[in-house]
């Protein structure tokens, strides 16, 4: 399954007005559009054009414009994902706005009615429209979505019940349009005569070990309906953490530039214990614009080897700050930083230096009863007063929407 241009929809959920009106978000800093409602996309709304190309014809077409809201696509996300999973004995959230539903028990059910079920069941609780693709394969129900959106859009699920079915569905589909297929990829097939994934499902095992090697041969199983790519019913965990951002405005002082830092290192912290792990090295970057030409550019990286393996925000925030220092050079206008831990250990293996003098015990409590707060309260409710309160870095959102599921001083009002 699938939530329909999940951002754009989300928006809708809170402004009903905006049904039948083309509708765009924008990324970070209000760059590109990355997300377009059924309307922009028919008046010509290119994915990924920089939205200063196109600010006239939104302009003309009345269009409303977002900035991204991650906060509130992500709780809205969480609601659909729990939805669904009431449905299926299992499932594999892919993505923010895609998931797999493990099918395989429920073999005494209309699988079609089922989706229709659940489909109504996620707009009625949420306000966001889905579709479902049901196949006997990751791969083909991956197809069956498109297949659904294009040639079902009424119903929004279709079922690959049986052999002629899912022909139908694959002699609709383009090989470019299959799950894992690249563009690269997609010229070499229709170089050597595959145009329709039915026509791929038919080229021979060799042939498509010796050219598209063992990957290429499981996305054949798959076509042909023998499952070959496992479920990861559980996120695997994570061998690096980056949390970086593009200030909204070019940065020269070192003390702004810490303080996003600080607080990019305090998010690696949170998701490092959020997962289990501890890290043994930071890894901190910052890099000039490099499409202004005219500029001198800057770029440096540098990687803090921490004592002892951990995951408290402290002890990850005073690493980046020394590889900040070592790196930062007056002169330049920055546009960018980052944080990324490495090494990664289970945070029950790591080892502690022989010279440690750290209360370690005392530490996780303290990073315990923090998480727990700012679960409870908020966000960053309590942090570290090196996190500033400035934030003068912040990317620019011009058309940002409130945080309405998260927030209680930005819920929805209305008047009766």
């Amino acid at each position: 399954m699938d939530c329909n241009n999940f951002y754009c929809s989300v928006e809708r959920v809170f402004d009903p007005k905006l049904e039948g009106r083309p509708v765009v978000v924008l990324s970070n800093n209000d760059g590109c559009v990355i997300s377009r409602s059924q309307e922009a996309k028919d008046a010509g709304i290119v994915m990924g054009t920089p939205v200063h190309l196109v600010a006239a014809k939104l302009q003309q077409l009345n269009a409303a414009i977002f900035s991204s809201n991650y906060t509130l696509y992500g709780d809205m996300s969480d609601r659909v994902m729990k939805t669904f999973g009431a449905y299926v004995p299992r499932l594999e959230i892919y993505s923010i706005d895609e998931a797999f539903l493990d099918m395989h028990d429920l073999p005494y059910q209309d699988l079609l009615q089922l989706g229709v079920t659940i489909r109504k069941t996620v707009h009625q609780h949420t306000g966001i429209p889905t579709t479902i693709g049901i196949a006997p394969t990751k791969t083909l129900a991956k197809i069956a979505n498109r297949y659904a959106k294009k040639r079902h859009r009424d119903t929004g699920v279709f079922w690959a019940a049986n052999a002629r079915l899912t022909e139908e569905m694959l002699a609709a589909t383009a090989v470019g349009d299959i799950w894992g297929i690249g563009h690269q990829y997609a010229m070499f097939l229709k170089r050597h005569g595959f145009t329709t994934a039915a026509e791929f499902a038919k080229a021979p095992d060799e042939w498509v070990r010796v050219h598209m090697s063992v990957v290429g041969e499981r996305l054949l199983n798959e076509l042909r309906g023998i499952a070959s790519f496992e479920w990861e019913f559980e996120k695997p965990v994570k061998k690096n953490i980056c949390t970086s951002r593009s200030f909204g405005k070019l940065l020269t002082r070192v003390e702004d530039i810490e303080e996003a830092l600080c607080n990019y290192a305090a998010a690696c912290a949170l998701k490092l214990r959020q997962q289990k792990t501890c890290a043994g090295t930071v890894h901190v970057f910052i890099n000039t614009n490099p499409h202004k030409a005219a500029e001198t550019q800057y770029a440096r990286t540098i990687n803090v080897a921490l004592p002892s393996a951990t995951n408290n925000t402290s002890e990850i925030i005073k690493a980046a700050c020394r590889g900040l220092r070592i790196i930062y050079s007056k002169g330049y206008r920055f546009m960018k930083c980052g944080v990324i831990v490495m090494d990664l250990v289970p945070e029950d293996q790591a080892q502690v230096s022989m010279f440690d003098a750290a209360n370690r015990t005392r530490n996780n409590h303290i990073m315990h009863t923090m998480d727990k707060v700012n679960r409870v309260l908020g966000k960053e409710t309590v942090r570290f007063a090196v996190q500033g309160f400035e934030r003068s870095y912040r990317l620019k959102a011009d058309h940002l929407s409130k945080k309405y599921t998260t927030d209680f001083s930005q819920i929805l009002k209305i008047s009766i």
